[in-house]
């Protein structure tokens, strides 16, 4: 088992990507926190985990509230014995155009995105400087952390963001052993980019099997989505990556979308 015995803190994790990576990290023998602000959504996916002979807790958080992330991450802490691996997953999406766009809807989405990751990096950051016993942060990017789209700049700002991020967090935690690093999927079908869909077909004034088609996976070397399961297997590795090797990185999981 990859993750034996390793207390991972993944958020955004009641639903899509999230709880695949939970469920994941479980099965290669992981003690996990669901953090999501969905409180009732994230003791499911703990029950699912409890019911297969793993220990996981569901955790309220909103990883725009640094009172809400210390208190999680020191409950954490406290239940399943430190904190060694934290997923910063939570995430959301609203598109338009730049010059339609408002003010709030780009706040929103900076918070959620750029305000969770750090809050909650600096709460893991404190308790796995104290274990010393080193750590992992993975930060869910996307392939717009490498390109840009039509409709999504706040979206494309904040995953871009990621990566400056990762690669301080990475100088700054190599001292104590942690490393850091993004994964970058490309479009994965969840909820969340089956909302996208008709929002971006009504946009652009195209069907939604364009859209699917023409705009999400036009750049795949094969027309197909990647998977939760593929996205889990990433951060997998780099979880369980034991030396400073491979830090500061970014790995891209995204059917050929973007390669570099």
């Amino acid at each position: 088992m990859r993750v034996r015995d390793q207390v991972a803190i993944v958020t955004g994790a009641a639903s899509g990507i999230g709880r695949g990576i939970a469920l994941a990290f479980a099965r290669e023998g992981a003690r996990v926190a669901i953090a999501d602000l969905n409180l009732d959504g994230a003791e499911a996916v703990a029950g699912e985990i409890r019911d297969a002979g793993g220990r996981a807790i569901g955790v309220a958080m909103d990883v725009t509230d640094d009172a809400a992330v210390d208190a999680g991450v020191e409950r954490v802490a406290s239940e399943l014995g430190g904190v060694h691996v934290l997923v910063s997953n939570a995430g959301v999406q609203m598109i338009g155009a730049v010059h339609e766009l408002p003010f709030e809807t780009w706040q929103k989405m900076l918070a959620i995105h750029l305000d969770g990751a750090f809050l909650t990096t600096r709460a893991c950051l404190q308790r796995m400087y104290a274990q010393n016993a080193g750590g992992s942060i993975i930060y869910m990017g996307s392939v717009h952390s490498k390109v840009a789209s039509q409709l999504k700049a706040p979206y494309v700002t904040a995953k871009h963001g990621l990566l400056g991020l990762c690669r301080v967090v990475a100088k700054e935690g190599a001292a104590h052993g942690v490393r850091a690093n993004v994964v970058c999927p490309g479009f994965v079908r969840t909820p969340l980019v089956d909302k996208q869909i008709p929002e971006q077909a009504e946009e652009l004034g195209i069907s939604e099997a364009e859209v699917v088609k023409n705009v999400m996976l036009k750049d795949t070397v094969d027309g197909e989505f990647t998977t939760v399961e593929d996205v889990a297997e990433a951060t997998l590795f780099l979880a369980a990556h034991p030396s400073n090797a491979f830090t500061g990185q970014s790995l891209i999981v995204s059917h050929g979308w973007c390669m570099e």
